[in-house]
């Protein structure tokens, strides 16, 4: 049940992820994320208050707090640099976070990194050299090149964020994990409205609104998934969403996949898997942080 709950939640984000690119080509990214972290806040703020849920301890906030934190640079940095990268190319990027997750596990931890690790690290950012070969083949300009280096930032963050994920997820429930995720990145984004925000036309309502709830929910099925089930096992169900990125690129922005995304995306999941069984489980879910 935790890995089709992990498949699911995917499944959702992906679409969120589709819907957030048309919001992001036409209010930039800024904007989407304000309004749809927003959204999400007041979304989760009135099903946390129905059911009545305790104020998390302090320790259990600081979690929180950091998380947020973490998630709002990493999705203002994803959702820019998704502006001018195709769907399918960004996901295949982003798959690097797990072996920078393996890193950032033994810096915490103090555990040696194995040799067999470190040779996954090498293959994987040899595929992201491809991937990044066959975008200037491509000849997509200058701003997918930034867009491409921005989201490689965000998977650097974003691996920090499978560290925090189960370790969360084994001390707050679902809700409370959504919706202080949703309200911690809203207070970021609004640091900075009086100069960037801009009010959304009707016509971009929604799918403010569809964004926030897929982005809640999946935030919901998530921390149930990681709760039960170890990083270790959930994590590889993080390359489906390259079958969804491909798909709905293809669809809604007739992106086509590029051979080189391919074989890039290829060569970062096996980095991936290879890492992941020569690694001790204690670096990849975090624990005794």
């Amino acid at each position: 049940m935790a890995l089709g709950a992990a498949a699911l939640a995917i499944a959702l984000f992906s679409t969120m992820d589709a819907l957030m690119k048309g919001l992001s080509l036409q209010i930039g990214a800024y904007n989407a994320l304000l309004w749809r972290t927003m959204a999400g806040a007041l979304l989760g703020g009135a099903v946390f208050a129905i059911r009545r849920q305790a104020w998390p301890a302090p320790f259990v906030l600081r979690v929180h707090l950091a998380r947020g934190l973490l998630s709002s640079l990493m999705a203002i940095l994803f959702f820019w640099g998704l502006t001018w990268v195709p769907m399918a190319q960004a996901i295949a990027l982003a798959f690097i976070a797990p072996l920078i997750a393996l890193y950032l596990a033994a810096l915490f931890l103090k555990e040696k990194i194995e040799r067999r690790a470190i040779l996954a690290s090498l293959l994987g950012f040899a595929g992201v050299l491809v991937i990044l070969w066959g975008q200037g083949q491509a000849d997509l300009g200058p701003k997918a090149l930034l867009g491409s280096l921005a989201i490689l930032a965000s998977a650097c963050l974003y691996a920090g964020n499978i560290v925090l994920m189960r370790h969360q997820a084994q001390m707050a429930g679902p809700v409370e994990v959504a919706f202080f995720i949703s309200a911690i990145m809203s207070l970021c984004f609004l640091l900075v409205a009086p100069w960037l925000a801009v009010p959304p036309a009707a016509a971009h309502v929604p799918a403010i609104l569809c964004a926030a709830l897929l982005a809640f929910v999946s935030l919901m099925v998530f921390a149930w998934a990681y709760a039960r089930a170890q990083a270790q096992h959930l994590a590889p169900l993080e390359y489906t969403g390259f079958v969804w990125a491909a798909l709905f690129g293809w669809l809604f922005f007739a992106e086509p996949v590029r051979p080189f995304t391919l074989v890039g995306a290829a060569m970062i999941v096996a980095a991936c898997l290879a890492a992941a069984r020569s690694t001790p489980a204690s670096e990849l879910h975090g624990e005794g942080l």
